[in-house]
């Protein structure tokens, strides 16, 4: 799947240049290309064609923390500011996908905060009502996708900066799993914890800009391989975990609350089958984030800068990184030991969904407010965010309808990294914009389950894990047997060539590097082999050894392991 743009790359850059006079917003980047020099790139793509190119003539805008070639980098700090030597990993691989570069954006100073006003260069407006936040740090990149000024932008996530500036703006944000986008030429604020992120204004885009800008990247110490996003039809079934009512933070947004009520009703009727849990082991975690000593690497990051000149930060964010000074490796320590100690907690609560559903937003929070009491309001913004990187998990914010105030609400499902695809997938169908038809990404192998691997059952994680993407229901050719077989945990059944049954399936995806590990774990007497579908298609799948069989249940008539499991 290709997301470039309908226009010529020359009309789409003069179309984002007259988008950005008419939004006519001086805080909005803090650098930009010159018009004519983006028209000569341009000019150069068109020459060269679009072969290969995915994102052809697309055109973004990239987070001032972030480094590209030809503009500086100032992590919104003037005294910080430098010329990089080039683009930074991720900006590169965008670039050759064919997309082009129109300037720096705007954030919250060293990317500390997620409010977005925490800057020299002023406050972005909000593309949905002036008087409201920005959301930060990553506030310039979300405006102008929200304002529609590019087709999409570079943000970076270290406590949800990729997700509570999309959901102040009504677009969508992609919190890639650690290490899926490398993080060279990037300003770090937690290393151990940062990632680029991506704002577009459907997951379609935000899917497809993500898996051209992913890639293993062996300058990067936190970079490893995992599947790119690939955008599947949404499974058929599905756990999602919610916070328990009495759990639910607002701040007094009515709104919110409303509109978060009927994002769940919306789930299931998508086939989600609810499970309230209690999200304290998790709010535990994400205090830690600013409670604890992670503040530490931000000092890290700036130490030359905040022990010689001070001065030059935002009062808000001297604030809280000069806070770090304190902090001493015994307290690192014993954090650290805390966040195992809440990971453990934290592992039964996940294994009971395949997802977490949670607000992006808890209240939208107006300048006026910030004001006031900028740093309890900040923190109140990360209720439902600051966990997610600290337990290594993946997220994507989406539109998920409309407030009673006429603001967008927006959902933000969160898994385990790895699920980049699977989430992405489900996002999509709550936009309105699933995928449909098969998932034909190169290098992509179909194989068809009928156990505890289908969706929504006990093993499906295994598959999600591994980028795994739902392709479609099915059915074998009537000429299969199907057995339960005793003494497995949890239960499976036995496929079985030679009978006179069709048995439902889901046929599923997985890179190549995903297949050969998802087989090499299928224990005896299960296996691979090729299964005859009725559609006329042949794909890899379950089957069982005979000698398993005997004496096992027959439970062909009931036509699949749903059916039996529902009898």
């Amino acid at each position: 799947m290709a997301v470039a743009s309908p226009l010529s790359p020359s009309d789409n850059l003069r179309r984002a240049y007259r988008a950005l006079a008419d939004y006519a917003d001086p805080a909005l980047f803090i650098s930009l290309k010159p018009e004519a020099e983006a028209l000569a790139e341009a000019a150069a793509l068109e020459a060269a064609g679009p072969a290969d190119k995915p994102l052809y003539g697309m055109v973004f805008a990239v987070k001032d923390n972030i480094d590209a070639a030809g503009l500086g980098t100032t992590a919104a700090c003037p005294a910080f500011a430098y010329r990089p030597a080039g683009s930074s990993f991720v900006v590169k691989r965008l670039e050759a996908a064919g997309a082009i570069v129109i300037g720096k954006t705007n954030l919250d100073q060293f990317a500390t905060g997620l409010v977005g006003v925490r800057s020299p260069y002023g406050v972005p407006r909000n593309a949905l009502r002036p008087d409201l936040i920005p959301g930060g740090s990553s506030s310039g990149s979300a405006v102008a996708v929200g304002a529609g000024i590019v087709d999409f932008a570079l943000g970076t996530d270290t406590a949800g900066s990729g997700r509570i500036p999309a959901g102040m703006n009504g677009i969508v944000g992609l919190k890639p799993s650690l290490g899926l986008l490398s993080a060279t030429g990037m300003v770090p604020a937690c290393r151990t914890l940062d990632t680029i992120s991506v704002f577009a204004r459907d997951v379609a885009t935000a899917a497809e800009v993500t898996a051209a800008a992913a890639g293993y990247d062996a300058a990067d110490a936190w970079s490893r391989v995992l599947p790119a996003p690939v955008l599947g039809a949404p499974p058929p079934a599905f756990r999602v975990g919610v916070p328990k009512p009495e759990q639910r933070k607002f701040f007094g947004d009515s709104h919110a609350e409303a509109a978060f009520a009927a994002d769940i009703a919306r789930l299931t009727d998508l086939g989600a089958t609810i499970v309230e849990l209690d999200f304290e082991p998790l709010h535990a975690v994400a205090r830690l984030l600013y409670e604890g000593p992670w503040v530490a690497e931000r000092y890290a990051a700036t130490k030359p800068l905040i022990e010689t000149n001070p001065e030059a930060f935002h009062p808000t964010t001297l604030k809280i990184i000069g806070g770090a000074k304190g902090l001493t490796a015994v307290s690192a320590f014993e954090a650290t030991y805390r966040l195992a100690d809440l990971k453990r907690a934290t592992a039964p609560i996940l294994t009971k969904v395949d997802v977490l559903a949670v607000p992006t937003v808890p209240r939208a929070y107006t300048v006026a407010e910030l004001e006031v009491d900028p740093i309890t309001l900040n923190s109140n913004l990360g209720s439902y965010t600051n966990f997610v990187n600290l337990l290594d998990m993946a997220a994507i914010a989406v539109p998920s309808g409309m407030r009673g105030d006429g603001l967008p609400s927006s959902l933000t499902f969160i898994g385990k990294a790895g699920a980049d695809g699977y989430l992405a997938s489900i996002a999509a169908a709550v936009e309105g914009k699933p995928a449909t038809g098969p998932v034909r990404a190169a290098g992509r192998i179909e194989i068809a389950v009928v156990g505890a691997h289908l969706s929504g059952l006990p093993l499906n994680h295994e598959l999600v894990g591994l980028g795994g993407s739902f392709v479609r229901a099915a059915a074998t050719t009537p000429e299969y047997s199907f057995y339960a077989l005793p003494n497995t945990t949890p239960p499976k059944p036995g496929l079985l060539r030679g009978g006179s049954a069709a048995i439902a399936v889901e046929v599923w995806s997985l890179d190549a590097a995903g297949f050969g590990t998802f087989v090499s774990k299928i224990p005896a007497p299960l296996g691979i082999g090729t299964l005859s579908l009725s559609d006329g298609t042949s794909v890899k799948g379950f089957l069982v050894e005979a000698v398993a069989v005997k004496g096992a249940e027959d439970i062909s008539h009931y036509g699949g392991w749903r059916g039996y499991l529902g009898r």
